[in-house]
């Protein structure tokens, strides 16, 4: 005799009891990995259906991968807390949810005034088949022409407005932190030493400085 095919029914919402949250379409969550050893999975849930009696309870997901997920792997500009979104969608067990977390626009996150366990961003599209990203290109900062990574401390130029790490300019973080000025030695001159000069009476800094974000 043929099985008759069980009807789903799309769910609004769903309440994961094991952590006392409501997961909606839209939501970031915490899944769990394959192996203990591994850290939880980052997934956005697109869908939650069930079956006509309200259980075995699914969500349709699409998922952030790591940099050490992707083919090229973990490159020095990536952020410890860095997501892909990546086109691997996937059907699981609601059950399996953990947490719920936030995935940051890049640009918020550089904004937050501490970073928790459950921030996240992304910066990029990733095609899980072909190793490409969107956008293919980003903004390049200091003499490593390397991308921005908030997770490093960076001290931005007053003449060219470009960002670079002291360890780049034969600094330590230490006297990065305690500067009131800087120009880069492209943009160094006798007018700017002077205005270095000018304001040598004054701790006041107008300067740029960056550091790595606190965690909670």
């Amino acid at each position: 005799m043929a099985k008759t095919r069980t009807n789903r029914r799309t769910l609004d919402s769903y309440t994961v009891k094991s952590i006392n949250k409501t997961v909606r379409a839209g939501d970031c969550v915490l899944m769990r990995a394959s192996e203990s050893s591994k850290p939880s999975y980052v997934a956005r849930v697109e869908k939650i259906e069930s079956d006509n009696r309200g259980g075995n309870v699914r969500v349709h997901v699409r998922w952030y991968y790591r940099p050490e997920e992707s083919i090229g792997g973990r490159r020095q500009f990536h952020g410890s807390k860095e997501l892909f979104m990546s086109d691997h969608r996937d059907i699981q067990s609601a059950d399996t949810i953990e947490g719920k977390c936030t995935v940051h626009t890049f640009k918020s996150y550089t904004k937050l005034d501490a970073v928790g366990n459950e921030d996240f961003f992304c910066r990029f599209d990733y095609n899980s088949s072909t190793g490409a990203f969107n956008p293919d290109r980003v903004a390049v900062y200091c003499k490593c022409e390397m991308p921005y990574n908030p997770d490093d401390l960076m001290v931005q130029c007053e003449g060219c407005s470009d960002w670079f790490h002291p360890t780049c300019i034969d600094m330590t973080p230490e006297e990065a932190k305690s500067l009131d000025h800087f120009f880069c030695q492209n943009c160094s001159s006798e007018d700017q030493k002077k205005l270095l000069n000018s304001h040598a009476t004054s701790r006041h800094s107008d300067i740029k400085v960056e550091s790595k974000r606190r965690r909670r």
